[in-house]
């Protein structure tokens, strides 16, 4: 591993230390760049609790370092209490479950779905007239 490479590892577990709660993700919060960084987004929102989030996107060498920590392919990367929780399905399988919110410590409102939510269902205006 170079220098570099080292330094940028020593960042990642420095952000994941650092911050309870904290998502590695394509985009910002503000603006996601993937549908899957958007769904993880839009879950944490919907529980309300705060998140410091990573934008892998401008140097791969930030999602290189961070899978080879984390042992996980795949972006968005969610970490609760320094522990990797998963990417964008399992979050939603916890949320859907109210796992995620034990984790986080909240209160799950009820009824609360986030947008982008996989289960919404799928609407297409008919333009076949």
């Amino acid at each position: 591993m170079s220098t570099v490479e080292q330094q940028i590892s020593e960042e990642i577990q420095k952000a994941i230390s650092g911050n309870e709660v904290i998502l590695f993700m394509k985009g910002t919060p503000e603006a996601p760049r993937c549908g899957f960084s958007a769904r993880t987004v839009a879950v944490l929102e919907a529980l309300g609790k705060p998140f410091a989030a990573v934008d892998i996107l401008p140097d791969p060498r930030i999602r290189q370092q961070l899978s080879a920590l984390s042992n996980w392919p795949t972006i968005p990367q969610l970490f609760v209490n320094g522990e990797l929780i998963g990417g964008a399905d399992i979050v939603a399988e916890m949320y859907e479950s109210g796992e995620l919110a034990e984790a986080l410590g909240v209160d799950r409102q009820p009824g609360a779905a986030p947008e982008g939510d996989a289960n919404a269902p799928l609407t297409i205006e008919n333009r076949l007239n």
